[in-house]
């Protein structure tokens, strides 16, 4: 079983971080090949450059793609399940993880396939995980769950993934209350991974 996780977080002191060794450990506890894309620790350029933006807005699949996009490619090939995680930055995700879906569904190969392109493979498992100061009913009653439900499973996501769930990890203000009941469902969204995959 082959795991890559998108992680997106600038700094090692913040739950974020601490929800991502727990991710690793309910991971290797499995025996499953893990990859890791630490997006702020590899200095992931998030900005699409303008020969990029070229490529992309004018659908020139004929011009190249950056190596460290293909790179990405390459590790989505081989995933069984991609995890994005990231914490909840004014109703979404940050910048760095926004940059990487712009670059890294590069035309033709995420979207706009041809006959005569690669293009991206059918994941069986998607995976979204986030961190959020707002408890989860809150975000709920505001619309905001089911509206970053929709922009990343729907679309980030979309028919690229066969199954895709999103966990969010509320209440993050009020920490010493919420972080077991998370490390559990980190836990258990690991098992679940199984049931997909097996």
């Amino acid at each position: 079983m082959n795991i890559l996780i998108v992680y997106s977080h600038p700094s090692k002191k913040s739950y974020t971080f601490q929800v991502f060794e727990q991710l690793k450990l309910a991971v290797k506890k499995q025996n499953w090949n893990l990859e890791i894309s630490d997006l702020y620790a590899s200095n992931f350029q998030s900005d699409m450059s303008e020969e990029e933006y070229e490529r992309e807005g004018f659908a020139k699949i004929n011009l190249p793609i950056s190596k460290d996009v293909l790179e990405e490619h390459k590790k989505i090939e081989k995933a069984d399940c991609i995890i994005f995680l990231y914490p909840v930055w004014w109703s979404d995700c940050p910048a760095k993880l926004k940059g990487w879906f712009d670059r890294v569904y590069s035309v033709g190969y995420a979207y706009g396939q041809t006959n005569d392109f690669p293009k991206m493979k059918t994941i069986p498992f998607g995976l979204v995980i986030c961190t959020a100061g707002h408890p989860n009913s809150f975000l709920s009653e505001i619309g905001m769950a089911q509206s970053m439900e929709t922009i990343m499973l729907e679309d980030r996501l979309g028919k690229r993934f066969k199954n895709k769930e999103m966990l969010i990890l509320g209440g993050t203000l009020d920490l010493e209350n919420v972080m077991a009941d998370h490390f559990l469902q980190i836990e258990k969204t690991v098992e679940k991974i199984k049931n997909y995959l097996t």
